[in-house]
């Protein structure tokens, strides 16, 4: 399908706290952020498509990473016009970001194909969206839900929330609809349920158009090592933005959470502190959600 017939995703003004947020256990369980595009950015010094790798949360995450608008914008520039090969495995993220960046893929000059090397998870789902071509792993997964928030306030708070939520929904349902051709109701019913579709399945159904060749995708030592840990990072984070705690907040306990400890430090709160104190924020995170 060409960019040209799939909409500009217009969303209004940014409310506060408004992120679409994966629920952390089934999104991380399934990410992989081992996995990697045959092709290395190193490949964009020569000629022939443009790589773009989108393989962490969407938005910007407590040690400065992070797939941002901001980001992918500054590589677009330097594509130039050539083909854009965008290669996706996320668990998703903030919804405003994806949104921007389906924009920005939407409306560029160039042919955009998009491989979901793993996982496109809630709002790395919509960048897919994007692409005038959509390859997908064999043993890749695509899931789409409702737009998530964590809100606090009165009952008048609350139902201006929801009614803006629904408002969002809709856009995002209409995306996954002139993709596919499935219904807006039907995609909406499927959202409200989180909606879990593996790769060939997604091509029967239209969200992607075709299964992506094994030998595009390779796997990173390092980070298969490292897998494990960057998961629980990311999986503790989005508990910590479930909890109430700002992005400033998020990012001071995890970096005491991780750093390593130096001369003279005796008196700074270390690792221990930290994580009891997380262990106290969970337990107490816990007892809200139970009432």
């Amino acid at each position: 399908m060409a960019k040209n017939h799939m909409p500009v995703a217009h969303f209004g003004v940014r409310p506060e706290n408004v992120r679409a947020e994966c629920a952390p256990k089934p999104a991380f369980e399934k990410w992989q952020p081992e996995l990697r595009g045959a092709r290395s950015e190193a490949a964009n010094t020569e000629e022939g498509p443009f790589v773009i790798d989108m393989m962490d949360v969407i938005g910007e995450t407590w040690d400065g990473y992070g797939v941002t608008a901001r980001r992918v914008g500054a590589l677009l520039r330097s594509a130039a016009g050539r083909p854009i090969i965008a290669n996706i495995n996320s668990p998703g993220g903030d919804v405003f970001e994806g949104l921007a960046i389906y924009n920005m893929l939407r409306t560029y000059e160039g042919d955009v194909t998009v491989r979901i090397l793993g996982l496109a998870a809630s709002a790395a789902s919509v960048i897919a969206m994007a692409g005038d071509r959509v390859e997908i792993a064999r043993a890749g997964f695509l899931m789409i839900h409702n737009t998530w928030v964590f809100a606090v306030g009165d009952r008048h708070d609350l139902t201006t929330v929801a009614g803006q939520l629904g408002a969002f929904d809709e856009v995002l349902a209409d995306l996954y609809a002139v993709r596919t051709g499935i219904e807006a109701a039907e995609i909406g019913q499927r959202m409200d349920r989180e909606f879990w579709v593996s790769g060939k399945s997604a091509v029967d159904q239209g969200f992607a158009d075709d299964l992506l060749d094994a030998d595009q995708i390779t796997i990173s030592n390092s980070l298969a090592v490292d897998g494990p840990k960057i998961q629980y990072l990311r999986q503790t984070e989005g508990a910590l933005a479930l909890y109430g705690m700002s992005r400033s907040e998020r990012r001071s306990c995890l970096k005491n959470l991780t750093a390593k400890p130096r001369a003279g430090d005796d008196d700074m709160p270390g690792a221990v502190e930290t994580m009891a104190n997380l262990t106290g924020w969970a337990k107490s995170l816990s007892a809200k959600m139970e009432n």
